[in-house]
């Protein structure tokens, strides 16, 4: 690439114009004074053969053969002043220049550095990258079958727990409890990791969603189910998407909002449509989610602190993963905050946006890449 800078054609020309009138402020002059004292001579004194002086040819001398002369030697003085200057403005606008051109190589081969730098690291990054995702699949798939034999061994023993003490039967529900909960986390990483690699599998078809919603609350609240306000219409159509994977996002939202809501407090799942989608909408009543944080929710590993700014229990890879299973199947998942007028409860809202099933794709899609 050329990386000169170059400058104006009558720059060049310069030096080559002021030896030019240099030459031609001396030459002229004489010659014109010469030229017109000859002729002024040859016409007042020898034309007329008259040798005595004569005021209007001594007139005629001085004006044409001193006057002019002289005018014209100022002016040249003048032009070549100005030649002197533009000499010297090229003088140090090459010398600008060349030192443009060496900052420009310079700062060039330092930008190629840095990106051929960048590009490396960029490179390094995915290849750690890679081998952390490949490290958390081939350690959660690998704690499956031991979560799995340890699961069911504390089922076999929970049917003999009345034959335990009381500490022991303690003891058994907190194992199995975190068991469950560890199974959860290792099948959510290899969840992750497969959609991350784009190795799930969606099976798309008519998903009803009051019922499917209801599910994810008995799963997540339990008992405590009746905290839930319910507003949808009976005649809620069925929308376009996977099943499981939509209750796992409606579980995800659900259990999310159990975290950060009081338990005294309501928490309420509506539902309409709006243009071809329907928007599922999950509203806890808790300390809300400040604005300069709302960009970081949806983060993997991220958690928002309570009002008593303390992080709630959780891996930071829920609402990540649920957005991660919206956005595959066409979705979006959004949030608003605050949603209410208490300031000590503004609460947070989630909006699942599905498209609705009026009819089935024309490309026959049945798993996503």
């Amino acid at each position: 690439m050329d990386m000169s800078l170059s400058t104006p054609g009558s720059f060049d020309a310069a030096p080559t114009n002021l030896r030019l009138v240099r030459m031609v402020r001396f030459a002229l002059p004489l010659f014109l004074f010469f030229l017109a004292s000859g002729f002024e001579a040859w016409e007042h004194w020898v034309k007329t053969k008259t040798f005595f002086l004569d005021p209007g040819g001594i007139l005629e001398v001085l004006i044409f053969g001193a006057v002019g002369p002289t005018a014209v030697f100022i002016t040249l003085t003048y032009v070549e002043g100005l030649l002197q200057k533009l000499e010297e403005a090229q003088t140090r606008a090459t010398a600008v220049n060349q030192n443009l051109e060496r900052i420009v190589v310079e700062r060039t081969t330092a930008l190629q550095i840095s990106v051929a730098d960048l590009e490396q690291a960029n490179l390094r990054l995915r290849e750690l990258d890679q081998m952390k995702s490949d490290f958390v699949s081939m350690v959660s798939h690998e704690l499956r079958a031991p979560l799995a034999t340890l699961n069911g061994g504390l089922e076999m023993t929970r049917q003999f727990a009345d034959t335990l003490p009381v500490r022991a039967q303690r003891v058994l529900e907190l194992l199995t409890t975190e068991t469950q909960r560890l199974t959860q986390f290792v099948q959510t990483m290899l969840d992750v990791s497969q959609l991350q690699a784009g190795k799930l599998q969606f099976n798309y078809g008519p998903v009803a969603v009051k019922p499917l919603l209801k599910r994810a609350v008995e799963i997540v609240l339990g008992p405590d189910t009746g905290r839930v306000i319910w507003q949808m219409p009976a005649d809620l159509p069925p929308i376009w998407a996977d099943e499981i994977h939509t209750e796992q996002i409606a579980r995800n939202l659900v259990r999310n909002a159990q975290k950060y809501t009081p338990p005294q407090s309501p928490i309420v799942l509506s539902a309409f449509v709006r243009d071809q989608s329907l928007q599922i909408c999950v509203t806890d009543s808790g300390p809300g989610i400040p604005q300069e944080k709302q960009g970081h929710v949806f983060d993997r590993f991220y958690r928002t602190a309570n009002g008593k700014e303390r992080h709630v229990s959780g891996w930071g890879l829920g609402l990540y993963f649920a957005r991660m299973l919206t956005e595959a199947q066409g979705g979006t998942l959004t949030l608003q905050s605050p949603v209410h007028p208490q300031p000590d409860a503004p609460g947070t809202r989630f909006v699942l946006t599905l498209l609705i099933a009026e009819e089935e794709p024309d490309d026959g899609q049945t798993a996503a890449d």
